[in-house]
This record gives structure tokens, sequence and C-alpha cells, in this order.
């Protein structure tokens, strides 16, 4: 049986991932207030500001976290968004890096049940889906299958899971 480093032990307060209870405090701020300044966040979580700048560039550097605006798509203009179940012949990886590159591809995962892949897509109509589906994915060297569920109203969306 292998064994637990100091490090990621319960005693440690840090999480399997490495990040401690105090990192994670400042990950929820940001979460409820990405502009809220580090003083604020210092108050609430018993760091000085030059302290919770100093993690908060440690968590970005990391790549444990990224501050972003997020937007609502139809406000932007994007009046399309759906879900694509994506089934491979053989290696996943060329098919994911692929989704991966388009611009209109916001997130893809690897998965295990009835779906190689899942690819979220936002685009700007149905005729943009359409070509993206038809002429860009479906094209792509192993591509076997694909499925596309379409969004009719988001209903949730939420960040917070970093935080839990």
């Amino acid at each position: 049986m292998a064994s637990r480093s100091a490090e990621n032990s319960p005693s440690s307060g840090k999480t399997p991932g490495g990040v401690d209870a105090v990192s994670l405090a400042i990950i929820e701020q940001l979460q409820e207030d990405g502009r809220r300044p580090y003083a604020a966040i210092g108050k609430a979580v018993g760091l000085s500001e030059a302290a919770v700048r100093q993690r908060v560039q440690k968590l970005l550097d990391q790549g444990v976290m990224q501050i972003v605006a997020v937007t609502d798509p139809l406000t932007v203009g994007f009046r399309r968004q759906a879900m694509l179940g994506i089934n491979v012949e053989g290696d996943l990886d060329p098919v994911a890096d692929a989704l991966t590159a388009m611009d209109e591809v916001e997130y893809v995962v690897l998965t295990a049940g009835s779906f190689d892949l899942l690819a979220e897509v936002v685009c700007e109509d149905d005729d943009h889906l359409l070509d993206v589906i038809s002429k860009r994915i479906r094209t792509l060297p192993g591509v076997r299958s694909t499925e596309s569920f379409v969004y009719l109203k988001l209903k949730k969306q939420t960040y917070q899971w970093g935080s839990r």
C-alpha cells in the first residue's frame, strides 16, 4: 500500500491537490467577487494584503485557478450552445487536441460511457453550429459519430465547486 506524503496528510491542512484551507478560502472570496480587493480578502481569511497577493499569484502561476470575466453568451451575440457527444476510432488525444484548438469549443472532456469525448460549443446561431459540427468536427480523422444536445434554457451555472 502506498503511503501518503506528509505534505498532503490530514494533519497538514492540505487537500490531495496540495491547496491548503487558507488558499481555498481565498479562492472562495474571489469566486464570490473576482474584483474583491486583496485587503478585504485578507481581512476575511486572516492574512495581510501582501500575503493574499502572493498566494493569489502562486495559485495563478500553478494553474490552480484563473480570474476571468464570465459572460452570458446570449448577451454577447452567441445564440446557440450545445453539448456534443463524440465517438472516436483509435487514439482520443488527436481528436481532443483538435477540438481544444477550435474557438467555438469551450471545454473538452474524455469520458467513460456512451461517448468517448464531450465538447461544449458556443455558436452565433444554428447555421454556425451546423457548420462547426458538419464541416469541422465530423470531418476530423478518427471521429466515428457525434450526437448533439442543443441547450434550450440554462437553469444553473456555477463555479463554486473549487472551494466546497
